[in-house]
């Protein structure tokens, strides 16, 4: 049976925070009506992630491991996961459960209103931070978001929220052509759902910030290289699709619930 959701969760170096996240869930699904799949793609790292995924999986038979034995970043295993979910509607959301699944329930109104992308956002009112980030990092997401906005998406105020849900034709075209690799894939993906005419809503989250979580300072650089290169492939016309849209892999169009 095909699925009405798919969770692509990524993973580098996240034997600690992971199973906690699985379990949380795990026990969400438990209470919902629709069918899911829980896809852990595992980044690579030199830690036990992929055993500790696999070992749970053993008791929850939703959850499918993807393992890569090298690092290849976020925006690399996100589009894998993507293009080997089977869903109607797929969400990547972060392994250390910062907006927890509990806030896809806030975007089934906006999926049945028919918006083909639904994107979690902790800069829009009604947006919940526990608690707030440090004023640094405050300062320096507003001023890339304000400098992203310019360069490649005007009008959405947090394009870095690790909780994005998309219909399946979306993820198929947009991920099928997308390029980046790592920190500036949301960017890349949301500047193609524009290029491809999806429509897109920005709704407000629950965020809770782990303090151990640290985002290195050439995180930010890194960034916004690749928006640049977002804007530049979009002017070089190099996001092309095939007349014929390569499927996922066990995708099928058939069977299922529908919105």
């Amino acid at each position: 049976m095909k699925p009405f959701l798919s969770i692509i969760i990524p993973a580098y170096h996240e034997a600690e925070r992971l199973p906690l996240t699985l379990v949380d869930v795990d026990r969400i699904l438990a209470a919902r009506d629709y069918s899911a799949e829980v896809l852990v793609v595992i980044d690579g790292g030199a830690d036990n992630t992929a055993t500790v995924a696999k070992r749970l999986a053993v008791s929850m038979p939703e959850i499918r491991v993807i393992e890569n034995a090298e690092n290849h970043g976020k925006g690399w295993v996100v589009r894998q996961g993507m293009l080997a979910a089977r869903g109607n509607w797929r969400l990547f959301m972060d392994a250390d459960n910062s907006t927890s699944l509990t806030e896809f329930d806030r975007m089934v109104p906006f999926l049945k209103q028919k918006y083909d992308v639904v994107i979690g956002s902790r800069a829009v009112p009604g947006a919940k931070l526990d608690p707030p980030q440090v004023w640094y990092r405050q300062l320096l997401g507003k001023l890339g978001n304000r400098l992203i906005q310019w360069l490649a998406v005007p009008g959405i105020h947090d394009t870095q929220c690790g909780f994005k849900c998309l219909s399946e034709a979306a993820a198929v075209k947009i991920f099928s052509v997308a390029k980046i690799d790592r920190w500036g894939f949301d960017v890349e993906v949301l500047a193609l759902a524009r290029q491809f005419g999806f429509s897109i809503m920005e709704m407000p989250v629950t965020w809770v910030n782990d303090t151990r979580s640290t985002v290195p300072a050439g995180a930010y650089v890194s960034t916004l290289l690749d928006v640049w290169l977002v804007r530049r492939n979009l002017k070089r016309g190099t996001y092309r699709v095939d007349p014929v849209a390569p499927r996922p892999s066990g995708a099928s169009s058939e069977g299922g619930p529908h919105l």
